[in-house]
């Protein structure tokens, strides 16, 4: 049976749409405009003589160097945030224990706290461990504020997995390890895709831990990358556009890759 058509909801979402793409055509058709004209012209207008050497420039001045710390960053933080928080969530679904509770509880209450409230103490101890101007100063603290929704997604998906299925491995003798590796990674891929592409947006958008904790021109990410284009004089507008269209291509490349799996993660394990 066929469902009756619904003109509010196509409005709606051809409006959406709209608020989608027109910064993104924006910022593309900038990005392709020489200087004298974006500060003059209409930004909705294509540009009149389009032209590359604004992502020349971009490239000329360090956004390859920029690019692999921020995607060293975002390896670190997904591989801290995989190594702990599953077994957390494991913990958390099979024990029914004050400690493994209190655990997840401790962890949600990280949800609560703003990075803002509490980078004078990460500040301190990032210098304490010598870890200033470093990568590392980067990731740890990402990682930590990544936990606390990664380990609610993965209860979650890991919830849904059938009782029967750990009482049958249990019954072949498994041990907890090998119910974890055999049994709740494979069932979890969607729980554990989602956590990947949270974890990961988490650092490569991250601006105040790379703007605090580091400094020098070989530890900066590609947020800070763009203050390269601007100066007490002005902003290369073109330039500094071309930088956002090239450091959200590889972001947009792991959406088109991970979608399937990021959908099925929010559905519950297996997609259901």
């Amino acid at each position: 049976m066929t469902r009756p058509a619904n003109p509010l909801a196509g409005l709606g979402a051809v409006i959406w749409l709209a608020v989608v793409l027109v910064p993104v055509y924006v910022m593309v058709s900038v990005s392709l405009t020489r200087q004298d004209e974006a500060l003059g012209g209409n930004a909705l207008r294509p540009p009149r003589h389009p032209t590359l050497a604004n992502y020349g420039t971009v490239l000329d001045n360090g956004f390859g160097h920029f690019l692999a710390n921020t995607v060293l960053v975002a390896a670190l933080v997904v591989g801290i945030v995989l190594v702990l928080c599953v077994p957390l969530a494991y913990v958390t679904v099979r024990t029914r224990g004050f400690w493994s509770g209190g655990a997840f509880r401790l962890f949600l209450l990280g949800v609560a706290v703003p990075a803002q409230a509490v980078v004078v103490p990460l500040y301190l101890m990032i210098t304490k461990l010598n870890l200033y101007d470093s990568l590392l100063a980067v990731a740890l603290p990402t990682a930590a504020f990544a936990m606390p929704v990664s380990v609610l997604v993965l209860t979650g998906t890991l919830r849904d997995i059938p009782e029967e299925l750990y009482e049958a491995m249990a019954l072949d003798g498994a041990s907890p390890a090998r119910m974890l590796f055999r049994l709740v990674v494979p069932l979890a891929r969607g729980g554990i895709g989602t956590v990947v592409v949270y974890a990961s947006l988490q650092a490569w958008n991250g601006f105040l831990f790379p703007l605090i904790f580091t400094q020098s021109e070989d530890s900066r990410m590609l947020t800070l990358g763009l203050f390269t284009y601007v100066s007490q004089f002005g902003v290369d507008i073109p330039a500094l556009l071309a930088s956002v269209v090239l450091s959200g291509v590889p972001v947009f490349a792991v959406y088109l890759v991970a979608r399937r799996t990021l959908v099925g993660g929010l559905m519950g394990a297996g997609g259901k």
